[in-house]
């Protein structure tokens, strides 16, 4: 089988996922990816499209990640393997989509204005 490309995003965070038939390995950044999250949490959001559709040991999974934080990685992931998987059988789409995994998050954060500490926050008001 031929290997699927896709990627996933979240916030400032791009994974370029590599799906191709294998044992189950999931490799980040030519890591183990539970090496590469220290969480439980984000090991659990990681694997959450494979263990839905009870495909934890047939694919090898190759991930090159970029930018953003740690749950952001994972969140990408979670949808660059999601696309992958529907990329291989579409009939995978609508579990998928029922759990939330194909819809891209679009939240991402506002930028500062000037004349403002942060995005929203002002500075204190003196009316003397």
């Amino acid at each position: 089988m031929e290997v699927i490309n896709t990627i996933g995003r979240r916030k400032a965070a791009i994974a370029r996922v590599y799906l191709s038939e294998g044992k189950g390995q999931i490799t980040v950044n030519d890591r183990d990816f539970k090496d590469y999250f220290p969480d439980k949490q984000l090991h659990y959001i990681v694997e959450q499209p494979l263990v839905l559709l009870e495909l934890q040991g047939n694919y090898d999974i190759k991930v090159n990640l970029d930018g953003g934080g740690m749950s952001g990685q994972a969140e990408a992931l979670r949808l660059g393997i999601s696309r992958a998987l529907i990329k291989i059988n579409p009939e995978y789409k609508p579990a998928l989509r029922a759990e939330g995994f194909v819809t891209r998050d679009p939240r991402v954060v506002e930028r500062k204005k000037p004349g403002q500490p942060k995005a929203r926050k002002k500075f204190q008001f003196s009316k003397r």
